[in-house]
């Protein structure tokens, strides 16, 4: 008899919809995050009644997760190809001192993504930039003797790689135990004393290595307007971090902006080498909230990171936000030279389209060449849609940690990236996120 296998995208679908439900169950301040957002997506719908034409659910579009070994990449790796899910992008956040590189777990197709958007954004923790050769030891060893990973988790994604697929009732246990992977455990893996070293060196380090799995550190709906969830946060008990990441407000929107609330302080338990225990406690968990705009080709996306370091020379985001309306409006003047309107995005070849035929229009003719294609556009015979930006950035994603790890880091690291070194932890080479974006912007031109 024919088995027949659930799609990743309902796979997918129905681990975010389970992730949403433990988290909000171990972090109550997140169900006030998605009650907030859908408040002023709600709100910001009603206000443009007719003229909005976006899907504005407030369902999870990431999550994060911290990593501490090259085997525990690899095998996330092989589980998240299940939910149809695939490493996009190499961020350095060791630019910002913070010791991890990172990829993002997500869907690669245009129809993948709008039935379910949901990905990770998982880092993978440096031990080699940590600078004490001693604790270097401790942590590995520590990482060494822990399994992340449940014995019938391993034995679903052996069934999977075997037969192509899981059936409904293999993916309701496959489910379960890929969440139960991302639980709050609250015994620690290692000494108070242990974690404390940890924790001087590194606040993320601790994080990391003290646990016996890899927590989920955040989900993240995603908004229509931002700037009113940060503004809103402080009145419904949530404590926000200073300002919002990424770009500055704009007629049109790109990239990603990013906010979260900070992270809560939790009860741990840390057992000594006599098997006492005690208590202690540890910050990690938040809620964040994203607001996405169009996706920017390499050219735009160097134009974007020179006016964010320029707006950052001038002055930089205190973490207690006594300076943010000060930051606000320089990364506001620093950005009007970063044109704002869809035609010279599009013209100046600053950000990715893709391009649909008039119903009623004419036959497109072949080759089209760039004053053509302007031709058809300014007669409304073709229509250029902004494509999305579905990834990461990284200085944005070091402020969201930096602004969860406390005011003191500990140790400063250099930037130091290693791609290569990430990609064989993980078993296969990163999809390159812009080649995906030219691809998606192509195909369109060549079904016209």
């Amino acid at each position: 008899m024919k088995k027949t296998f659930v799609s990743p995208g309902d796979i997918r679908r129905n681990f975010s919809a389970a992730m949403s439900e433990m988290y909000c169950e171990e972090v109550p301040d997140y169900q006030t995050v998605i009650d907030l957002v859908k408040q002023v997506n709600d709100d910001v719908l009603e206000q443009n009644k007719g003229t909005m034409a976006i899907d504005a659910t407030t369902q999870e579009i990431h999550g994060a997760i911290r990593l501490g070994k090259p085997s525990e990449l690899s095998m996330m790796r092989r589980l998240f190809v299940v939910l149809g899910m695939y490493p996009v992008g190499y961020y350095d956040l060791s630019v910002a001192s913070i010791p991890v590189h990172s990829t993002a777990f997500r869907s690669v197709s245009k129809e993948e993504i709008k039935y379910c958007p949901f990905r990770i954004f998982t880092s993978l923790l440096r031990l080699d930039l940590i600078e004490d050769a001693e604790l270097r030891k401790k942590a590995a060893s520590v990482l060494e003797d822990r399994s992340i990973f449940s014995d019938q988790l391993i034995d679903l994604l052996n069934v999977f790689e075997t037969t192509g697929g899981l059936e409904e009732s293999e993916v309701k246990l496959f489910i379960q135990e890929l969440v139960k992977t991302f639980e709050w455990n609250v015994e620690a893996n290692v000494s108070k004393d242990l974690y404390q070293e940890f924790h001087d060196a590194h606040r993320l380090i601790a994080d990391v290595v003290s646990f016996k799995g890899p927590h989920i550190n955040h989900l993240t709906p995603k908004t229509l307007d931002i700037d009113k969830v940060q503004d809103l946060m402080p009145e419904v008990g949530l404590n926000p971090k200073a300002v919002v990441e990424g770009p500055p407000k704009r007629n049109v929107p790109i990239l990603l902006r990013q906010t979260a609330f900070k992270a809560l302080k939790e009860d741990v338990s840390f057992q000594n080498d006599a098997g006492i225990w005690s208590k202690g406690a540890h910050t990690a968990r938040f809620g964040e909230i994203e607001q996405r705009g169009i996706a920017l080709t390499p050219k735009g996306q160097k134009l974007y990171d020179t006016l964010l370091a320029k707006a950052r020379e001038v002055v930089t985001p205190n973490p207690d936000g006594s300076n943010r309306g000060e930051y606000e409006n320089t990364l506001e003047t620093v950005f009007t030279e970063f044109p704002d309107d869809l035609n010279s995005l599009r013209q100046k070849e600053l950000a990715y389209f893709t391009f649909e035929r008039a119903n009623d229009g004419p036959k497109i003719s072949f080759p089209l060449g760039k004053d053509t294609m302007e031709t058809y556009l300014a007669e409304g015979n073709i229509q250029a849609r902004p494509i999305i930006y579905e990834d990461f950035l990284p200085v944005s994603a070091a402020g969201i940690f930096q602004s969860n790890l406390g005011d003191s880091q500990g140790q400063n690291f250099s930037e130091n990236a290693n791609q290569a070194e990430f990609e064989q932890a993980l078993g296969t080479e990163v999809l390159n996120m812009h080649g995906l974006y030219e691809a998606m912007q192509q195909q369109s031109i060549n079904a016209l």
